[in-house]
């Protein structure tokens, strides 16, 4: 064989090896894509995206190298929830986490597929709001986690009347919601412990500046904020709210006994999203949401600012204190 013909080969087997990567990558399955819709701010939703990630891994998902999510925000304005869902389906999602009080942004997704899965994390009863006609068998293609926050409001009035016992007027602010449950537990305990309990809604930021303006007038005693993602992500607000006109409140969320909150009282945000995250990597894999049971929190948490305490001239009582998940110092 002379030298030109064995080069021409050389040159002809370089050419096919080059060819081939190409190929093969063109042939690699597209990086999947989940959508993240969300009641509230990129800010507030940093704080349980890491449980999220991590279940989502022990899946074998990693985001930015073989999964990609789509982060929509409302930032507390459920109203712009059917837009946000809209563009996600649009981007062509596989599938879609409607986080915090997902029966709002769950009906948004439906209303644009009925295809998607859908998993979704709630403080509300899922069957009550029409996620799901059964826990266990979901079905519709959504499953998700409840902690259902709105059936503790007797047990937050509760831990508020052990540390406040002789007070007779708490306020309960609420965020505009078609499931009223919440504050008419938290009426009824307050009725049985003797306390007025008045419930104020708040819908805008202006709102939540008015219902503060119109506290010292009313002579409350402490305040009972309710479930909302709208309060959670005001968090701050809220609570300078309550640090100037020094008035205990007690909240559903550590969070915001973290940012200088009184008194928290709810489940453990980090196991809800990581079954968000888990149930996520399980349907990327093949497995039909609606086979999946809704699961419930199992884990609860009671974080009391002993900070916020003192400075409102509060003691603690031993009993309360053997019941602290966590006490901030």
């Amino acid at each position: 064989m002379s030298i030109c013909l064995q080069r021409r080969k050389f040159i002809a087997g370089l050419g096919g090896a080059a060819v081939w990567p190409r190929i093969a990558w063109a042939q690699r399955p597209a990086m999947p894509v989940i959508g993240w819709l969300s009641p509230r701010n990129a800010n507030t939703d940093d704080l349980v995206l890491p449980a999220f990630r991590q279940a989502l891994a022990a899946r074998g998902y990693v985001e930015g190298r073989n999964l990609k999510v789509e982060y929509r925000f409302a930032d507390g304005l459920p109203d712009r929830l059917p837009a946000l869902a809209k563009d996600l389906i649009r981007f062509g999602v596989a599938l879609v986490v409607v986080v915090s009080d997902g029966d709002l942004g769950t009906r948004a997704i439906r209303g644009e597929s009925t295809t998607i899965p859908v998993v979704f994390i709630t403080g509300f009863d899922p069957i009550r709001g029409g996620l799901v006609p059964n826990l266990n068998r979901p079905a519709n293609n959504t499953t998700g986690v409840t902690s259902m926050q709105v059936l503790y409001a007797s047990k937050r009035m509760g831990l508020l009347h052990q540390l406040l016992p002789s007070a007779t007027s708490v306020v309960g602010l609420e965020f505009p919601h078609p499931q009223r449950i919440e504050m008419s537990e938290a009426q009824e305990a307050a009725r049985q412990f003797g306390i007025q309990f008045e419930v104020l809604t708040a819908g805008t930021d202006a709102e939540i500046d008015a219902v503060f303006a119109s506290l010292p007038r009313m002579h409350t005693q402490a305040l009972y904020v309710g479930v909302s993602p709208f309060f959670f992500s005001r968090a701050a607000k809220i609570v300078a709210h309550a640090a100037r006109l020094a008035i205990p409140a007690v909240y559903w969320r550590r969070e915001l006994a973290d940012a200088g909150g009184l008194m928290s009282y709810g489940t453990d945000a980090k196991e809800n999203y990581g079954v968000a995250g888990d149930y996520a990597g399980r349907i990327l894999k093949g497995e039909k949401a609606g086979d999946l049971p809704v699961q419930q929190s199992t884990r609860f948490e009671l974080v009391i600012n002993l900070k916020t305490a003192k400075v409102l001239g509060l003691t603690v009582p031993p009993t309360l204190f053997a019941q602290a998940t966590e006490v901030i110092e």
